[in-house]
Formats: C-alpha cells, structure tokens, sequence
C-alpha cells in the first residue's frame, strides 16, 4: 500500500453481469448463467484478496453487452470507468485476471488501465472507457 496516494483510497465498485452467458427457452433464462457462475467464482476468490474491503463487487442483471459476455466493469468516483466483455465464465484464471486487474485500478489515481499492464484476459475485451465526471458543484 506503500506509494498510493490516500486520494484513491475511497470505495471502489467492481459489477459483475449475472445475466451474460444465459440459455434461454420460451422467453424464461434456464437454469444458472456463466455470468451467475463467474460471479460465485469471483466471490469466493475475493475472500481472501487484499482489496477484498476497497471493493463492493455488485450483481447486475445485466450491462447490454450480451454479444460479448460475460461482462464486468470497475467504477470509482473521480476515476474512469471500465467495462470489459468477452471473459470467459468457466475458467478460474479468468476471475483471477478481474482481481488482479482490479487492484491496478484501484492502484491508480485516475483509473487508468494501459493496454500493456492489464492481464492477458482483459487485454482484449474492453467495451468502454468512459471518463470520469467533471466537478458537478
């Protein structure tokens, strides 16, 4: 924690979509979604993650990116905004590389990710970058 400047040190949100990666029949989801499994996967892992009290990791029903699930996104006051898609719901490594990319971000003053520093599984798959709010006073 050495280094970080106490500014970034306010709660930061990492949404998890539970309706990404969904079957569906006669218009009714069946049975548990990738995106409800990555999100008990994810829980579970973030039980003994070092920012595990910085984060609030949030169900979303869902963040219209369902072409390109399972989705989450990071979210912090005064930060950018991050929405990364294309992750893959069955694969442990993959909740892993949301933690790990999540700690830089809370790492960072201003949020942002580079390309370069990200885990392999989120270099691809980001959807949006969306700035953060101007002084609204």
């Amino acid at each position: 924690m050495d280094g970080i400047n106490t500014a970034v040190r306010k709660k930061h949100s990492l949404f998890v979509c539970t309706a990404c990666a969904s079957v569906w029949k006669n218009g009714k989801r069946e049975g548990k979604s990738g995106g409800q499994q990555f999100m008990e996967d994810l829980s579970q892992l973030a039980k003994d993650w070092e920012f595990a009290d910085e984060f609030d990791i949030q169900e979303v029903e869902c963040m219209s990116a369902c072409s390109h699930s399972c989705a989450v996104s990071f979210a912090a006051a005064g930060k950018y905004t991050y929405l990364f898609g294309d992750l893959p719901a069955n694969e442990p490594e993959t909740a892993e590389a949301v933690l790990e990319c999540a700690s830089q971000y809370y790492a960072k003053p201003d949020g942002l990710l580079p390309w370069a520093d990200r885990p392999q599984a989120l270099k691809k798959g980001v959807l949006a970058r969306i700035p953060p709010l101007g002084n609204l006073n």
